[in-house]
């Protein structure tokens, strides 16, 4: 039977029954007649890639693993198995590992059915099948970093070490255990920092912490 887009087959892991239900009829909905089988555990979709799906929607957390342990085994073995993540996750951190593990796509679980049928759907077109937030993620991570403010100071090494720490996601009172410092002192540092990089968000500051080398993206 021929399948429109041309993907025949699917594989759909993640370990909650009902967003497996739910990622299986976007498939369906995107290219009627594939076959989706599913699995709730890495050992479980490891169990079903041989022969390797055209197509695979992958949870990040699973009970027994990861989701890019199973992009990787896909990869190691040379299957071209388009692999696609399916997550909650919207951070740099669980980005850039899964696309270096060899994910081709990042959809977020905020999208109903229809929508990301339609996102799906595109994969054919040849538009790489990306949620919106995402996409704004990599194109802002890949820009070039402004041209430093002739008024702004550079960052001082404290400042930088703080920025780093903040980066890596600690909060303010486990910044000023790590450096020997007061809560006060380092909230300060963070609001010099936030001014010299004109960011007013965590967020945005551990996205320039990663453009400028200080933490691994």
């Amino acid at each position: 039977m021929s399948v429109p887009g041309g993907y025949a087959s699917a594989l759909v892991v993640d370990d909650l029954p009902g967003a497996r239900a739910w990622l299986a009829a976007a498939l369906q909905a995107a290219f009627p007649g594939i076959e989706v089988a599913t699995a709730g555990t890495l050992g479980e979709a490891l169990a079903r890639i041989d022969p390797p799906p055209a197509l695979a929607l992958v949870d990040l957390g699973l009970p027994d693993g990861s989701g890019m342990q199973l992009i990787e085994a896909l990869r190691t073995r040379g299957a071209a198995t388009l692999c696609i993540v399916a997550t909650v996750f919207d951070d740099d951190a669980h980005l850039f590992p899964a696309l270096r593990a060899g994910a081709q796509g990042y959809v977020l679980k905020d999208r109903d059915r229809d929508s990301l049928a339609g996102m799906l759907r595109g994969i054919a077109a040849g538009q790489p099948p990306l949620s919106p937030s995402i996409a704004r993620r990599l194109l802002r991570h890949f820009q070039p970093l402004p041209a430093a403010d002739a008024d702004a100071p550079p960052l001082t090494p404290r400042e930088t070490e703080v920025l780093r720490l903040t980066a890596k996601g600690l909060t303010l009172n486990e910044v000023a255990t790590a450096l020997g410092l007061s809560r006060h002192t380092v909230s300060g540092y963070l609001k010099d920092i936030y001014r010299k990089l004109s960011v007013g968000t965590r967020a945005e500051a551990a996205l320039e912490a990663a453009r400028r080398g200080l933490v691994a993206p």
